[in-house]
């Protein structure tokens, strides 16, 4: 198993927009896809920067085949949508971190 982590750091001006944006329409479509098992969204707390929040999208995913054809397939127009919409006003980045262990409770 795998985590896709998807960190953006976002401008105070169209945070809440974006959060909205997010739960409502980007992710959901990510997760139509049908590449990923489930996700979780999380809010930084305790950064410093007076103008931006920082968030990450943890998607989790059953094998690096399922998200190379994610990142082959879909992630280029999501992305762009994003990016359309959001323009000059995130920093994004990505990682995969392969998941060794976990015990949910929520």
């Amino acid at each position: 198993m795998l985590l896709y982590n998807v960190t953006v750091t976002i401008d105070l001006d169209v945070h809440e927009d974006w959060v909205r944006w997010m739960r409502e329409t980007h992710i959901p479509d990510v997760m139509t896809t049908g590449m990923f098992l489930s996700y979780r969204m999380c809010r930084l707390t305790g950064h410093d920067h007076a103008d931006s929040e920082i968030y990450t999208m943890q998607y989790l995913v059953k094998d690096m085949a399922h998200l190379v054809r994610y990142q082959e397939e879909f992630a280029p127009e999501l992305q762009r949508q994003h990016s359309e919409r959001y323009q000059g006003k995130y920093a994004a980045f990505r990682t995969v971190m392969e998941l060794l262990d976990h015990n949910e409770r929520l």
